[in-house]
């Protein structure tokens, strides 16, 4: 009894495509360097994943720095290209970005309750936004492969932090396989194989080439 008690008190929040956002927070090219948590070439892989899961899904996007005129530095250019619309906020001083009220208003504009975030660092302008989005009442969603910090314990504490207020910890494979749901409702199915699943994720490459192979003979 109390085993079905628990299971009927638990409520699947699920990431829907029809009610996400994805929010870009300080992943810039100065800041990249802090992270240590994660391999370079491997985290330079996993945000350009993350940018284009917004490209791929549609999702509305709001992109963010923070003093990238200092040594923070800019954007990649990749992901600029990725968001040429999205509302583009240039914090000089506010370390959360939510405490800018520009960042605030782009974010209430979305119209959306469940909002997926990455940044640098984890602990610092991740963890902030986050508690603070959820202080407003927002489901958060954070891709912890494309977060970085300057080590994986500090990651580890950091991502604990966010658990404890309910937000939800993930990878980019769980965030894009949530978003689609059904592969016969994805915004076509070979085709997420082939351009997102198999351009970020060499293994699924790897798979999907192999059914071509097999398909073909």
């Amino acid at each position: 009894m109390a085993c079905d008690a628990a299971a009927n008190a638990y409520k699947y929040d699920r990431l829907s495509r029809n009610d996400s956002a994805l929010l870009v927070v300080d992943i810039q090219e100065g800041l990249f360097q802090l992270v240590h948590d994660i391999e370079p070439r491997e985290y330079r892989n996993n945000i350009l994943a993350f940018s284009a899961l917004g490209v791929y899904f549609d999702l509305p996007t709001v992109l963010t720095t923070s003093a990238e005129t200092g040594p923070n530095g800019p954007f990649p250019p990749e992901i600029l290209a990725d968001h040429p619309k999205a509302p583009y906020i240039k914090r000089n001083g506010e370390v959360n970005a939510w405490d800018n009220a520009d960042f605030r208003n782009a974010v209430k504009a979305l119209g959306k309750k469940q909002l997926i975030v990455a940044g640098i660092t984890t602990d610092v302008c991740v963890t902030f936004l986050s508690l603070s989005l959820r202080e407003a009442g927002y489901d958060v969603f954070v891709v912890a492969e494309a977060s970085g910090t300057f080590d994986a314990t500090t990651a580890a504490l950091s991502n604990d932090r966010m658990r404890d207020a309910g937000v939800h910890i993930m990878s980019f494979f769980s965030v894009a396989c949530e978003l689609m749901r059904d592969w016969r409702q994805a915004p076509g199915s070979v085709e997420i194989a082939q351009k997102w699943f198999g351009k970020y994720l060499p293994n699924y490459a790897a798979l999907y080439n192999s059914w071509v192979s097999i398909s073909n003979a």
